[in-house]
């Protein structure tokens, strides 16, 4: 895993404004095209096996918690179980999922996963892809996003219920706008009629005892990018739990793969597993270099690194009430002044690519840059 620095291409703000990509640049880029990453697939190799494994140890871990009734330690309200377990049990479908890894050359570390509403992938799936045909078409990319999508898709839609397929997110992020976007245009490629609706406007028909949009159609099965540990205490849960078929993706059985809770679920179960960190709820550690994680926590917020007893690194935030983890740290080698971290998606049940992140701080966070990668192959 090298890191290269490049000329951007001329005028790429047009290039990916005109694929959708409107988020671009804030105070700094987030997509940043002055360097790329290049892997070898020995290395990509990796990664896929590593995410596969994983995905697989998350569905024995979501068992493991059920059975064991586990939830106060996933500060998961009373109310929300029975759904967390209809939805288990019915095998209502999943579409996605984000692994992030800490990668030293050698050895590839899981950090936490992104179950739930994880975000980047359009950049990953399209953007750089994109990026790719223009400065080295005759490279490869671990990137199978937009196929897989379309694919898992089209293998769902005979499970949903008769009518569209609703996609919801909050009006005001572009960003999530943008994400959402992207997921129902590959249901439509897939044949599955759908409809936007914003979380806002979702309404509850009170006789008949069902949601509907804006049309008052009723709301059957929709993709919604608002994480279950919000919907859990909003007023509306408690017409959700009134009717219980509606089909959600990602389904509430989710709840437990998003919450980093379960990083030490993972430690106690698969403590011999290579890709897993060592880790503890916080009333329980007993490490002395480690990171310390609210166990809901979004886009690095409330993470505090410490070192023989002494924080060297923080981040401020609204996190933190529910509890936290402690992991044991694992050092990535600095590209100059860069850390980067893998996001690796796993689509459909299957690893279907990846995105870099990279920040000069240790905490990746919401301004860190995303950068594109290639397969030296």
């Amino acid at each position: 895993m090298q890191r290269h620095s490049i000329t951007p291409r001329n005028h790429w703000q047009a290039a990916v404004e005109k694929l959708g990509f409107g988020f671009h640049t804030s105070d700094i880029p987030y997509w940043d095209e002055t360097a790329y990453y290049e892997f070898s697939l020995s290395e990509v190799n990796k990664i896929e096996t590593a995410t596969a494994e994983l995905w697989g140890m998350c569905l024995e871990a979501v068992q493991y918690i059920i059975d064991h009734q586990l939830y106060h330690k996933f500060a998961i309200p009373e109310k929300a179980i029975a759904l967390i377990e209809k939805s288990w049990n019915d095998d209502v479908p999943a579409i996605y999922g984000r692994f992030d890894f800490g990668f030293d050359g050698n050895d590839l570390k899981l950090f936490e996963f992104n179950a739930d509403t994880p975000t980047s992938l359009f950049e990953a799936g399209i953007v750089q892809w994109f990026w790719l045909q223009d400065f080295a078409t005759h490279k490869d990319q671990f990137n199978s996003v937009h196929e897989r999508l379309i694919d898992y898709w089209k293998y769902l839609k005979p499970y949903l219920h008769e009518g569209p397929l609703h996609f919801a997110c909050v009006k005001q992020s572009l960003e999530d706008l943008t994400t959402v976007e992207y997921m129902r245009d590959c249901a439509i490629q897939a044949g599955i009629s759908t409809k936007l609706i914003f979380i806002d406007d979702i309404g509850w028909d009170q006789e008949e005892c069902e949601f509907v949009d804006l049309e008052d159609q009723e709301i059957k099965n929709i993709f919604k990018l608002y994480p279950w540990e919000w919907m859990v205490n909003e007023p509306f849960f408690d017409q959700l739990l009134l009717n219980p078929e509606v089909y959600w993706i990602e389904p509430a059985w989710k709840m437990l793969l998003s919450n980093k809770a379960l990083l030490p679920v993972l430690w106690k179960l698969f403590p011999n597993c290579p890709y897993i960190l060592e880790c503890y709820f916080e009333e329980e550690n007993s490490l002395k270099d480690y990171v310390k994680k609210p166990i809901y926590s979004r886009e690095g917020a409330n993470i505090s690194i410490i070192k023989n007893g002494k924080t060297i690194e923080e981040t401020k935030g609204i996190y933190g009430r529910e509890g936290y983890i402690c992991q044991k740290i694992f050092n990535i080698p600095r590209s100059g002044t860069k850390i980067p971290i893998i996001g690796s998606w796993i689509i459909g049940q299957q690893p279907s690519g990846m995105g870099i992140r990279e920040d000069d701080s240790l905490i990746t966070g919401n301004t860190s840059c995303f950068i594109p990668h290639l397969i030296n192959n």
